[in-house]
């Protein structure tokens, strides 16, 4: 069974507003959410998650949390992507 993903938008660099309206605090299911979260930033977190997804270990930042930013130079939002526990 594949592990569940979460991401949630834990922080905003960027001068303007994110063009799909996401804000700190949203979170997205990968697997029910996709249709919601910006195809952009979708698209950067799919490596990520292929490789949690395979049993890999992506990079992590300086406090241990699996983060990527949104492509987008004038908006930047970053992400957290957590693995979700099953039990």
């Amino acid at each position: 069974m594949r592990p569940k993903i979460k991401l949630t938008l834990v922080e905003k660099r960027g001068i303007h507003g994110c063009h799909r309206g996401h804000k700190i605090g949203d979170q997205f299911d990968y697997d029910t959410d996709r249709g919601k979260l910006c195809p952009m930033a979708m698209h950067v977190a799919f490596p990520y998650i292929d490789i949690l997804r395979y049993g890999g270990t992506p990079p992590r930042a300086q406090n241990g949390e699996i983060r990527f930013c949104c492509p987008d130079s004038d908006v930047i939002n970053v992400f957290r992507i957590e693995v979700e526990e099953t039990t």
